[in-house]
């Protein structure tokens, strides 16, 4: 089973609400993902617009 990510801010949740965003629509539909750990100098952070720490799908369906 695929994990489920927020369709709003492409954070992997597990739960029934994105603690990122509070948004509640999900997709399980993803390709490829990035862990971040440190937003603030992390290009790929920048570039996906991402300010939090943890992971994110690269692209969602």
């Amino acid at each position: 089973m695929k994990k489920k990510v927020c369709k709003t801010c492409k954070l992997f949740v597990e739960s029934n609400e994105c603690p990122l965003c509070k948004g509640n629509q999900f997709t399980e539909s993803w390709k490829g993902r990035v862990i971040i750990t440190d937003p603030e100098k992390s290009k790929i952070a920048q570039f996906m617009n991402i300010k939090a720490k943890g992971e994110y799908a690269i692209r969602i369906g």
